[in-house]
Order: C-alpha cells, then sequence, then structure tokens
C-alpha cells in the first residue's frame, strides 16, 4: 500500500522539487551579481528549507540535534556518513550560520538548476575523481579558503552514498588533506540515519515516511590531536556506532 501511496505523491514531490530548483536558479544569479555573497548565500539557504518542504509532501520528517555551541568565528571541518542526496539540504539549513561548503563530484557541476550554479559560485570545489593529483591540489586550495573566511568544509569521507543505510570505510586522504591545511579548525563529527529510505525503491517511486535524523558529536578541536590519522578513526567509530536507521 504505501508503495501504491507513493506513486501518487512521488510525481507532486518531482513537480515541486524541480520548480524550486528551476525558480531559485535565477535568484542565486540575481543575489550574487547584484548583491554580493552575502545575498547569495541567503537564497541558498532558502532554497535549502524549501527542498526540506518538498521532502514534506513524501511524509519526510527532520531532526537535528546538537547540544553543543560551536564558535562561528572559526573554521570547522564537518564529518559525516552519506546516506543520500537528502543529506545535504538540512545539513545547509541547520549549520547555515557556519557557512558549510561542500567538496563535490566534478560532473554536479553543470546541468542542474540550481544546485550547479551554487557549486560552482558559492565557495565549494568540484573535483575530478579520475585526476587525483589534480582532485587533492583542488582540495588544498579549498582548505586554504576554509581557512582563510573561517566557513566550514563539509566532506563525505566514505567517498559514495550508503544506499542501504549500512557504512563504508572512510576513505583518509581527503581528511588528512583538510586536516594539514586548516590547522585552526574544529571538527564536528555528525551521524545521518534514515535518509537513504527515501529512495527504499529506487529513483521513483520515491519512499514514504522517512524521519532523517542528525545527531552532532563532541566538536573537537584540529590542534588537540598531533596524530591526524588516530582522529579519523575517533571520528569514524563516533559517526558510525550511532548509525541506527530506526
Amino acid at each position: 500500500m504505501q508503495k501504491l501511496i507513493s506513486y501518487v505523491l512521488t510525481p507532486v514531490y518531482l513537480v515541486c522539487f524541480g520548480l524550486t530548483l528551476v525558480i531559485f536558479h535565477p535568484i542565486q544569479w540575481f543575489c550574487l551579481n547584484v548583491f554580493g555573497y552575502k545575498a547569495h548565500k541567503l537564497s541558498v539557504d532558502w532554497l535549502q528549507f524549501f527542498i526540506m518542504r518538498c521532502l514534506n509532501i513524501l511524509g519526510t520528517r527532520f531532526s537535528f540535534e546538537n547540544n553543543f555551541t560551536i564558535d562561528n568565528n572559526q573554521p570547522l571541518i564537518i564529518v559525516a556518513n552519506h546516506q543520500s542526496m537528502y543529506d545535504i539540504p538540512p545539513l545547509i539549513w541547520y549549520m547555515r550560520k557556519h557557512h558549510p561548503k561542500f567538496i563535490s563530484k566534478v560532473e554536479l557541476g553543470k546541468g542542474i538548476p540550481s544546485v550547479s550554479f551554487n557549486l560552482r559560485h558559492g565557495g565549494s570545489v568540484l573535483i575530478d575523481r579520475k585526476k587525483p593529483q589534480q582532485a587533492v591540489s583542488a582540495i588544498k586550495n579549498f582548505a586554504t579558503y576554509i581557512e582563510t573566511t573561517k566557513r566550514a568544509a563539509v566532506i563525505f569521507p566514505e567517498g559514495t552514498r550508503g544506499r542501504n543505510g549500512v557504512p563504508k570505510p572512510f576513505q583518509k586522504k581527503g581528511l588528512l588533506t583538510l586536516f594539514a591545511h586548516i590547522s585552526s579548525a574544529t571538527v564536528v563529527p555528525i551521524t545521518i540515519n534514515n535518509s537513504w529510505k527515501t529512495l527504499r525503491f529506487g529513483k521513483f517511486p520515491m519512499g514514504l515516511g522517512a524521519h532523517i535524523k542528525f545527531k552532532v558529536h563532541q566538536p573537537k578541536k584540529l590542534s588537540d590531536y598531533s596524530n591526524h590519522e588516530e582522529l579519523i578513526t575517533i571520528i569514524e567509530t563516533e559517526i558510525t556506532s550511532a548509525i541506527t536507521n530506526e
């Protein structure tokens, strides 16, 4: 029965989602080119809000648990597991005061209204996985940008989405590069649960009633850890041990 209802609601969601992306594309362009970064960021924040409201059509709910006060005037490295594309709008919305920026694959930098524009012009970095040396260089430049502007770098160290909620081993190279070049950063581990359920049937129809949960773990000053590989192990354990998908 749920899948049958989903066949009815998914087209409604897709229309609303598509319209949201199309409407916000010129809004982003106008904000950036007329008023600059702050206005563009505000438009991107509200884009995420409306994407989340589109997901409400499918009965999707969001919870964001953060019991810590995180200073805005410092660079952050947000480390999270990755379950679906729907991890991203809540991360941007709930962490918006920290200006989250993403390490994303180069293919997403074109062809998607609003999304591609923001990735190209909003401070994120696009990397070509087929060119690892170039990717490392791009991440270094991105890290310098984060360190200088005191914004937040978001990285999904699994490297790809865990489509059934089961975490994949963390790949260390990207994290180590960020750690080496954002020395004043605070690392913020976040566990994401249940976003894979939005795609439990595949791209069509979409899953109904997912309760996507975010849990922020104890932030860690990078300068307190001399062994960065050990820190990665600590972070990975914290994040993955809190994955429940309940």
